[in-house]
């Protein structure tokens, strides 16, 4: 059970994150705090859940076996919860940022693309393959790099479903690039791994 508050906790707190730093105006870059979040969640947390806080992170992770299906599926459960309450704080609170949800080819690319290396430097931890004292840089690292690179190719650079509902801007291309980015990532990693 800990490990599914672990997933709401983190996904609602990366969820806050993201979306009330793209509401104001914030010293720090989304993509920045986005990545600092999820180191911080990686070295305090990542032991108990492994802190995925991305539905596309944890259906790569099953794809390439790193995750059991039930637990991939409460995990699921537990990141849409988290980014629902989320999505209520700040709803209620600041309101939603407006953003551009557009569902074209270009989009969906840069999803893909983003959540492909995201994915890929993820699997280096699954696989044990990074420092485990640089657990927290390579997770922050990987997702910072993937924004970065799906935002600067025009997408909203979210690279993760429940982030995306959170902050109002799931549709499909928000919905299954990352997460058929993320598959391909890890897959291709494990095939390089062997």
């Amino acid at each position: 059970m800990k490990k599914y508050i672990v997933e709401a906790l983190g996904t609602f707190t990366l969820t806050s994150a993201v979306c009330l730093s793209s509401v104001g105006k914030f010293p720090v870059s989304t993509p920045v705090l986005a990545g600092l979040v999820v180191m911080l969640f990686v070295y305090t947390a990542g032991h108990i859940s492994g802190a995925h806080f991305n539905p596309a992170i944890t259906l790569g992770a099953w794809s390439i076996k790193k995750i059991h299906g039930i637990d991939a599926f409460w995990y699921l459960v537990a990141q849409f919860f988290g980014s629902a309450i989320a999505l209520l704080l700040v709803m209620t609170t600041v309101g939603l940022p407006t953003l551009n949800v557009s569902m074209n080819w270009m989009t969906a690319f840069a999803e893909f693309l983003g959540t492909m290396l995201f994915g890929f430097g993820v699997a280096s931890l699954l696989y044990n393959k990074a420092p485990r004292d640089f657990a927290g840089v390579v997770a922050g690292g990987s997702l910072l790099l993937g924004i970065s690179i799906a935002a600067l190719l025009g997408s909203n650079g979210v690279l993760n479903p429940a982030v995306a509902f959170g902050i109002g801007s799931l549709n499909l291309v928000y919905a299954l690039a990352p997460i058929v980015g993320s598959v391909v990532g890890m897959n291709l990693y494990n095939y390089l791994n062997k």
